[in-house]
C-alpha cells in the first residue's frame, strides 16, 4: 500500500532522514522504531507531505504522492495523530471529532462518530466533555478517533505511548490491533519497543537518519543484541 523509495528529506537544507526505503503492506502494522532523534518522526511528516522532500519516491496505492500537497495526501486516504495528540483543548469531544472529518460529507458525521465509539467506549461517555479536561489516555483515544473520523485507509500514529499509563497504552494498541483487523494498514512510531513488537507485523529500526534493521516483527524480537545496543532492550535469555 505504502513504499518509501530511497526517500531523503529534512527541513530546508537540514537533512533528517537519508536513504530511507520502506514497503507497508495493506492490512498491516508497520513500526518504525529507534531512539529520539532517529529520524522517525521526520519520516512520518514526509509521508503526509510535511517536510522538504530532497530525494526519493513516495507511493500510495500505486500513486505517486512525492510532491503532492498534504491536504491531497487526505483526501487519498492518508491520516496522521501527531505527536503529542494537539487536540483543541477547550472543544468538546464531539466538537474535537467534528473537525477531525471536515474533508467529507457531513451525512457520514454521526456513522463515523458511531464508529469511532465502537473503538473507544469511554469517549461516547465524555462526548459533551471539553477535551481539556480529560486524562491523558482518553486524549489519545480522542485523536486517534479524529483521525478515524477522515475515514483513512493508511493510520500514521506518531508517538502513542508517550506519558500514557500502562493500561492507557494497552487499550489504545488494543484499538489499533482491532483496526488492522478491519482493513485499516498503520504505520506506528514508537518508543515502547517492547509493546510495539507484541502488535508489529513488521519492523523497521532507525538511527541518526538512517534505517538499520527492517525484518517482521517475530524476527525483530529474535535481533536482541541489535535492539539492545540501539533500543535499550534486554536480550533474549538475560537478566
Amino acid at each position: 500500500m505504502l513504499t518509501l523509495d530511497h526517500l531523503s528529506c529534512g527541513y530546508g537544507a537540514v537533512e533528517a532522514v537519508r536513504d530511507v526505503s520502506l514497503d507497508v503492506p495493506a492490512g498491516s502494522i508497520f513500526a518504525l522504531l529507534g531512539p529520539n532523534g532517529a529520524g522517525k518522526s521526520s519520516t512520518i511528516m514526509a509521508i503526509m507531505g510535511h517536510v522538504d522532500i530532497h530525494a526519493g519516491r513516495i507511493h500510495f496505492d500505486g500513486n505517486d504522492i512525492t510532491r503532492r500537497r498534504a491536504v491531497n495526501r487526505v483526501d487519498l486516504g492518508i491520516a496522521v495523530v501527531p505527536e503529542g495528540r494537539q487536540l483543541f483543548s477547550d472543544l468538546t469531544v464531539d466538537e474535537n471529532l467534528t473537525i477531525g472529518g471536515y474533508a467529507h460529507p457531513y451525512a457520514r458525521d454521526a456513522a463515523k462518530r458511531e464508529r469511532v465509539f465502537s473503538y473507544f467506549p469511554r469517549l461516547a461517555e465524555r462526548r459533551s466533555q471539553l477535551s481539556g479536561s480529560l486524562s491523558g489516555g482518553e486524549q489519545q483515544m480522542l485523536a486517534i478517533g479524529r483521525a478515524l473520523m477522515a475515514e483513512p485507509r493508511l493510520l500514521l500514529v506518531d508517538e502513542l505511548s508517550l506519558g500514557l499509563m500502562p493500561k492507557m497504552v494497552d487499550l489504545c494498541l488494543g484499538a489499533l490491533t482491532q483496526l488492522k483487523r478491519d482493513g485499516m494498514t498503520v504505520v506506528l512510531v514508537e518508543q515502547n519497543t517492547a509493546r510495539a513488537l507484541d502488535i508489529a507485523d513488521n519492523v523497521c529500526v532507525m538511527s541518526s537518519g538512517v534505517q538499520i534493521y527492517q525484518g517482521t516483527g517475530t524476527e525483530a524480537k529474535a535481533a536482541g543484541s541489535l535492539f539492545a545496543t540501539f533500543l535499550g532492550m534486554k536480550e533474549p535469555g538475560r537478566p
